[in-house]
């Protein structure tokens, strides 16, 4: 099992640097995370594949929308699915973003999940879905129903 805890901890880095490159707004270092043929998806739907495509993707929106946002994690959970492949859900807040239209937005909440491989003992995105969580209201009430199961 202590395998397990040395790989999770490997896989568990790509979160955290992905938030450094994010709040230093520097679209090649966050794309740098992402393996070559990687695919992304943001809280949109809207894809882009390959890390070229990515940087290219988060280059005029870390000049404009996220020019002053701050990513934090609330938290990072990561299992190996083998020795060479991992997901990894991590839990995010964000302040500091304007939406499209360049409006303030309100602190934001939600889910990036990502599966990792290992290649040459580096982990890297293979893909990411990131997601606008609800408020924290709408995740109560649901619990309250499942309670009651």
């Amino acid at each position: 099992m202590a395998t397990d805890k040395v790989g999770t901890e490997e896989v568990e880095g790509i979160a955290h640097r992905l938030i450094e490159a994010w709040n230093r707004h520097d679209p090649h270092a966050f794309a740098a995370v992402f393996a070559a043929d990687a695919e992304f998806t943001n809280v949109f739907g809207m894809q882009a594949t390959g890390r070229g495509k990515i940087e290219l993707f988060h280059a005029p929106i870390f000049e404009t929308m996220f020019k002053d946002s701050h990513l934090s994690a609330d938290s990072v959970r990561s299992r190996l699915v083998r020795p060479d492949v991992a997901t990894l859900d991590l839990r995010w807040s964000m302040t500091g973003a304007r939406d499209p239209m360049g409006n303030e937005w309100p602190r934001r909440r939600g889910l990036i999940s990502l599966m990792a491989t290992r290649d040459h003992d580096e982990w890297m995105i293979a893909t990411m879905h990131n997601m606008e969580l609800e408020n924290d209201q709408m995740a109560k009430s649901q619990e309250k129903l499942q309670e009651g199961q």
